[in-house]
């Protein structure tokens, strides 16, 4: 583990980017961004979209370690340059933002109110070849739809274990076990999560990240944040808005952002550099105050 990284991540001094739109989730990102998708015809020309949008985010002035602590990166990303570097190494060694990579494939069909994440193919050499682009951690999703154990319990159990894989490649995963925020159970679905967690951190070895919708209730999650094999737990936006999440996360001690539509929201591929820059500085600055309030 990179301990000056890994320092940078517990202080907590700031949030994390998700800019990690996979292939399912871009036409929607670009899409609000401005690029609809009769402005490219194939997804190789989709994808050089999506990168240029990342790349000018990355490059903006306004992005910088001071208030980003970190990004996490989808595969195509990292093997990309940004700023005529890898991307890994531009974000560290020019921002002093600490790279994450996304490892997940997807979900599986719905079952037990929860959906998995697909096998994640190739895990081991995607692990190694993170390592040599010196990526920091991982993140990888998967979905709670209702406060069903059964469903809950697997969740936790895969995301576990396949953290645990990860983090014998020397990398610290980010473990993102989502409750959608719009289930008439979701209280009830965050108890029997966060039960689940507790349990299998009781024989946890390495450090390991969470991510997590923000709770109902405000500090919830104390017991997970506090936790000595956690060493940081952050937030997604999970569909608020970057106004609503924002408040509820001012709310919440010791967690922080790490939001993706919330982070993009207002930036526009029409916007003069000038009106991009300010507008991503002050939802940068948005986030950070709420990501350090608590």
């Amino acid at each position: 583990m990179n301990t000056e990284m890994a320092d940078k991540v517990r202080k907590g001094q700031g949030f994390i980017a998700a800019l990690d739109q996979s292939g399912g989730s871009t036409p929607k990102a670009l899409r609000l961004y401005g690029i609809e998708e009769d402005a490219y015809s194939s997804e190789e020309e989709m994808f050089d979209l999506i990168h240029a949008m990342r790349a000018r985010i990355c490059t903006s002035p306004a992005f910088t370690g001071d208030k980003v602590v970190g990004a996490i990166l989808f595969e195509m990303t990292m093997d990309r340059e940004i700023g005529g570097k890898p991307s890994a190494a531009y974000l560290w060694e020019d921002k002093r933002v600490v790279p994450f990579l996304k490892v997940d494939k997807g979900l599986e069909a719905a079952a037990d109110g929860v959906k998995l994440m697909k096998d994640i193919g190739g895990l081991d050499d995607l692990c190694e070849r993170a390592v040599g682009h010196g990526v920091f951690g991982t993140k990888m999703r998967s979905v709670i739809d209702a406060a069903n154990p059964g469903g809950i319990a697997a969740i936790v159990a895969q995301q576990f274990e396949v953290g645990n894989r990860i983090a014998g490649h020397d990398l610290v995963p980010i473990l993102e076990p989502e409750v959608t925020i719009t289930i008439p159970d979701k209280a009830e679905a965050e108890a029997i999560l966060q039960e689940e967690i507790l349990k299998h951190l009781e024989d946890q070895g390495p450090e390991i990240m969470l991510k997590l919708s923000l709770p109902s209730e405000d500090n919830f999650y104390r017991p997970l944040i506090e936790h000595p094999k956690v060493l940081q737990v952050v937030a997604l936006s999970g569909g608020y808005s970057r106004d609503e999440a924002n408040g509820i996360l001012s709310r919440q001690k010791g967690m922080i952002a790490s939001f993706s539509r919330a982070l993009t929201e207002g930036l526009s591929a029409q916007q003069s550099d000038a009106e991009f820059d300010a507008a991503l500085g002050a939802t940068i600055d948005s986030i950070h105050a709420a990501s350090v309030a608590g």
